[in-house]
């Protein structure tokens, strides 16, 4: 069989493009290869913004209570370790399990959608489009698609083979503690120059506690278990042994040329797009609506290559424009001294009461 589209990645923006389009040309033969299904969970802190909370809204979708995190968050402290200064924001998140929000999201593709468990390892032009080799853990098979898009993160195979635009990226590190200590902060953004140019975080999970950072590739262990060893002496407390260590791959956008959209037959949507920002690495609310914008182009093009690539181009203008808003927020918040200014006028934040 030669499918009219292989969406190679099966997070948010590829499990939305597949159900989105789906609907809208049922007709249409659509791949999905699920690479989660055979490997780890993206490492993510696990927090629905606002943004990706409206456009569910939007498109009629609810979550289940399952998908919901043991205990939910209402503000942020944002940790200065080269300071000590601390600062307290409102912030309106869902605290929630990742992979448990994964599934729901390919749970909903409608049955004539063939979801394969399996890696896409290479991507080859051929005589009817492309060549997709998918590893399903046991052995490699090659499926033809004539359109593909790319919806596999920060490490896009398709992105990586087909565009050849590379983009900065950072290795982000995650430990899970069981420590039912809930005098640690719920949720807290941390910087410390020391360590790192970009952030870090903490996250409450019912009993589990989250630390997680962004580090530049060289040296990226080190610098998280010293980093790790300072946010303990500033909190006064002990993390614990971890019950689980988790890295992988995160884009940080540094320029309009970072984020690729789409050349006619080939398509990125998501963080292999480079749509995440820059200042939070929140990438959810991106990768569902660019999802939406390149499903809806698909659909309106009646799947040719040429106008489906226009469609998506301008109709992504918006997003793009967004994320590329967040670089100068982002280089703002890294600036140890800008930073400081910030934190010290307490604009914005709150103030805690005595407990």
């Amino acid at each position: 069989m030669i499918y009219d589209v292989a969406i190679i990645g099966a997070g948010p923006a590829g499990a939305t493009l597949a159900k989105r389009l789906a609907t809208l040309r049922p007709e249409a033969k659509i791949l999905l290869v699920d690479a989660e299904a055979i490997g780890k969970p993206k490492v993510c802190g696990g927090l629905l913004s606002e943004d990706a909370q409206e456009l569910l809204a939007k498109m009629g979708m609810t979550l289940p209570t399952e998908i919901l995190a043991p205990t939910q968050i209402f503000a942020v402290e944002t940790i200065d370790l080269a300071s000590s200064l601390s600062v307290l924001y409102t912030r309106n998140y869902l605290n929630m399990d990742r992979r448990a929000f994964d599934r729901y999201l390919v749970s909903l593709i409608p049955e004539g959608v063939k979801i394969l468990a399996g890696k896409c390892t290479s991507l080859e032009k051929s005589s009817d489009g492309f060549a997709v080799r998918v590893y399903n853990g046991k052995e490699s098979e090659t499926y033809t698609a004539r359109q593909i898009v790319g919806a596999d993160g920060a490490s896009s195979t398709v992105r990586r083979r087909l565009f050849k635009q590379p983009i900065y990226r950072y290795v982000s590190i995650q430990q899970w503690f069981k420590n039912p200590d809930e005098s640690l902060p719920p949720y807290s953004c941390i910087f410390d120059k020391k360590t790192s140019d970009s952030c870090s975080w903490t996250i409450r999970k019912g009993e589990y506690y989250i630390f997680g950072g962004a580090f530049a590739a060289r040296g990226c262990r080190a610098a998280f278990e010293e980093q790790k060893a300072r946010l303990e002496a500033y909190l006064g407390k002990k993390l614990g042994e971890p019950t689980l260590t988790e890295a992988c791959r995160v884009c940080s956008p540094r320029r309009a040329r970072d984020i690729v959209l789409a050349t006619p037959g080939v398509y990125l949507v998501g963080e292999a797009a480079g749509l995440i920002s820059a200042s939070s690495f929140e990438g959810i609310s991106s990768a569902i609506l660019s999802a939406k914008l390149l499903a809806d182009a698909m659909a309106n093009a009646a799947l040719d290559p040429e106008k489906t690539a226009k469609l998506y181009r301008r109709a992504a203008k918006p997003l793009k424009r967004k994320m590329l808003m967040k670089i100068p927020k982002m280089r703002v918040l890294t600036s140890p001294a800008l930073r400081y200014v910030i934190m010290k006028s307490g604009v914005t934040s709150i103030e805690k009461f005595d407990r």
